[in-house]
């Protein structure tokens, strides 16, 4: 899942609270389906007057990004994105998520360098307007940390990993969803610095807290599986990779 457009309205893919996943995601459903629920989920329900300019660009940049269509959906992400400002002002959380937005919308297409900035922007605004401890500052932090994971600056993405974690652990609580989503990014960074041991723990509390929690056939189980088992690949343990993956495949073909 790309660090992907999250919720402008409470306090966030971080809830839904859901960051950026690293690591593959094996399922999509129905296009449609998926526009729905960028268009429910993605638009801020405590925000009572937005414009209908505003409105409209932000409901065609949701769709299109939806849609794998980037390209598209850019000038309506930035046209969305100074919309908000003029009707928010620059320093408030909605816009930080428009900012946000816009940011994975060029990590989406390999623009790091015009997502770095971007991200550092609504980190900046979050931990002003939300407070350093906020979990829409948890998403914020994982966004970059993934930006740096992609460019290969593992050094730089750990420490942004391990405090998004330690936010959403607090805030949230130990065995949330979006806790094991941090595990799952964390356990891949470890995994490619060669550091396996501490990346197998990671993905199992990771696994073990997504199938208490959101039930042991759930997309994100798949997800679970599917890394895990790509660093037992990665160890020689091919057996036990290849139980994962086929238990990995048949949850995804429920939602193919």
């Amino acid at each position: 899942m790309i660090c992907g457009v999250k919720p402008m309205a409470k306090s966030a893919d971080v809830g839904p609270r859901r960051g950026r996943e690293a690591g593959p995601v094996f399922f999509q459903k129905a296009k449609w389906l998926v526009a729905a629920f960028l268009w429910l989920a993605l638009w801020p329900g405590s925000v009572q007057s937005q414009s209908a300019a505003l409105m409209e660009a932000y409901q065609q940049f949701s769709e299109l990004y939806a849609q794998g269509r980037y390209q598209e959906a850019l000038p309506f992400a930035k046209e969305a994105l100074r919309l908000g400002t003029e009707e928010f002002g620059p320093e408030h959380p909605t816009t930080a998520t428009l900012v946000s937005n816009l940011a994975n919308l060029y990590c989406a297409q390999g623009h790091h360098a015009e997502a770095e900035p971007l991200h550092q922007r609504a980190l900046a605004i979050r931990e002003k307007a939300l407070g350093p401890e906020n979990p829409d500052v948890a998403h914020s932090l994982n966004c970059i940390a993934e930006l740096y994971r992609a460019q290969g600056r593992t050094a730089e993405a750990e420490p942004l990993y391990q405090r998004a974690l330690a936010i959403l652990e607090k805030a949230l609580g130990p065995e949330h969803p979006d806790v094991a989503t941090s595990l799952n990014n964390l356990a891949v960074l470890h995994k490619a610095q060669g550091r396996t041991a501490e990346a197998e723990a990671l993905h199992q509390r990771a696994l073990a807290i997504r199938e208490k929690a959101l039930g042991p056939e759930h997309p994100r189980v798949a997800t679970s599986l599917r890394n895990y088992a790509a660093l037992l690949r990665q160890t020689g343990r091919a057996d036990e990779a290849e139980r994962m993956e086929t238990r990995a495949k048949a949850i995804r073909a429920k939602y193919e």
